[in-house]
């Protein structure tokens, strides 16, 4: 979902990754020209997403070491 809306409204889908300079990074890139912005706002959604994953699995190996 966050990759669509990062294609659609590339500020707002950096803004919901909770990245307030790249968001601001975002919003001169998408003025520019709107392809730098979507393919920033992409990348920084994937960065975002690994983040989540990694924490889960990090979560999930301590768990299963105080066992």
């Amino acid at each position: 979902m966050l990759y669509l809306l990062a294609i659609l409204l590339p500020p707002l889908a950096v803004l919901f990754c909770g990245k307030p300079f790249q968001f601001i990074l975002n919003i001169i890139l998408t003025l520019c020209l709107f392809i730098p912005g979507a393919v920033h706002a992409i990348l920084v959604v994937n960065s975002h997403l690994a983040d989540k994953r990694s924490e889960r699995l990090e979560r999930a190996i301590r768990e299963t070491r105080q066992l």
